[in-house]
């Protein structure tokens, strides 16, 4: 396992004030936010680039200052443009930051991609910064997830609770609208980003995940969002892509010309064929399969 040692290099914080208001409620949370991580000691923060880790890493340098480090993982299944965005925050914000590299693709149970691969892929990851935490003198690591992602199946969570990795965010009872907001406030650029997964979250289960394929997916979504689509998710199903945007992008994605575009650009992939999901994005998609079969009151 190679760890990248240095960190990133300090730069002036170009701002720990607030540059918008929020309401007195939000700023209630907030306030316990900073108190749950100041009781916390020194915590070390899951940061992967998107909207809940770039808040959580940003609250944790502004409580806790020299006691907060943000941690990236180097990984097959995050894309290149999370990797660059969370080492711009910390720049930019002048975190202590530092990336690591993970082993999740040498575990046979992840690479399986079973109903519980997030479980694995966190494990990989808690394990890991479990750690680094030990070997830098960190009291606690942390993670982004918020009340919002407690409405899907989440197995991640399990690895979680077993290493006593904090939650800051359900401590609170803050939700993704309410983390864009704070994140708003404060000027990070990632407020108003598309929500993300990882890329092996793009596989239907029991598609083994490869790097080959985790770079099929990648290259793909990043052709579709240079075509215009903001928030898109490309669906591994073999020699088949099937494509999801907003709703309110439909329209234009059915539009024979950006049809005939779309298809070009996926099929030098390795793909076959283009297909059109016509619900659009939603969240968490492939695990629909998983409550075909169950009773109403299993599905959480």
């Amino acid at each position: 396992m190679r760890l990248r040692t240095s960190l990133t290099a300090p730069r002036p914080v170009r701002t720990l004030r607030r540059v918008s208001s929020i309401s007195a409620p939000l700023k209630a949370k907030e306030d316990a936010l900073v108190e749950r991580l100041r009781s916390a000691g020194r915590v070390l923060v899951a940061f992967s680039g998107g909207v809940d880790s770039s808040y959580l890493a940003w609250a944790s340098h502004n409580a806790l200052g020299d006691g907060s480090l943000a941690v990236t993982a180097l990984s097959p299944s995050y894309p290149d443009h999370h990797r660059a965005m969370a080492e711009q925050i910390a720049a930019d914000f002048s975190l202590a930051h530092r990336f690591v590299e993970t082993d999740e693709m040498e575990s046979a149970d992840y690479r399986a991609n079973r109903a519980d691969r997030c479980y694995h892929c966190k494990t990989a990851l808690f394990d890991r910064l479990g750690r680094l935490a030990r070997e830098l003198g960190f009291d606690a690591v942390a993670y982004g997830i918020n009340t919002d992602d407690t409405g899907d199946f989440r197995p991640g969570h399990r690895a979680a609770d077993e290493r006593g990795v904090l939650s800051p965010f359900l401590d609170v009872a803050l939700s993704k609208a309410e983390i864009r907001e704070l994140s708003r406030a404060v000027g990070l650029p990632t407020a108003d980003l598309p929500a993300s997964a990882c890329l092996a979250s793009r596989l239907p289960y029991g598609t083994e995940v490869t790097p080959e394929r985790l770079s099929q997916v990648e290259q793909g979504e990043l052709r579709l969002r240079e075509l215009g689509f903001a928030q898109v998710r490309l669906r591994h199903h073999g020699e088949l892509a099937r494509v999801e945007v907003e709703p309110s992008e439909l329209p234009r994605a059915l539009d024979p010309g950006m049809a005939k575009a779309m298809t070009e650009a996926l099929k030098p992939l390795g793909f076959r064929f283009v297909t059109l999901d016509l619900e659009g994005y939603r969240t968490g998609s492939l695990n629909e399969v998983l409550f075909i079969h169950r009773e109403p009151e299993t599905r959480g």
